[in-house]
């Protein structure tokens, strides 16, 4: 899964600890989400594009599947 979550919290100017705050969840959550080594859950991926107000789609998308 492709995630644009650095880009959209670099647009919003927040670290990954003041988003791990508001959202409830550890920075090390939030750099794994980035690197693509977590995919996050619906609960986690609605939050996100919460605090970002844009959709999931927006901030998540799958890969290209041949």
């Amino acid at each position: 899964m492709k995630n644009r979550l650095k880009v959209a919290r670099a647009e919003h100017n927040l670290s990954q600890a003041e988003l791990a705050e508001r959202i409830g969840v550890s920075r090390q959550t939030i750099n794994s989400i980035e690197t693509g080594r977590y995919v996050p859950s619906t609960v986690l991926a609605l939050k996100l594009a919460a605090v970002f107000t844009q959709s999931v789609e927006a901030l998540f998308s799958l890969e290209d599947v041949d």
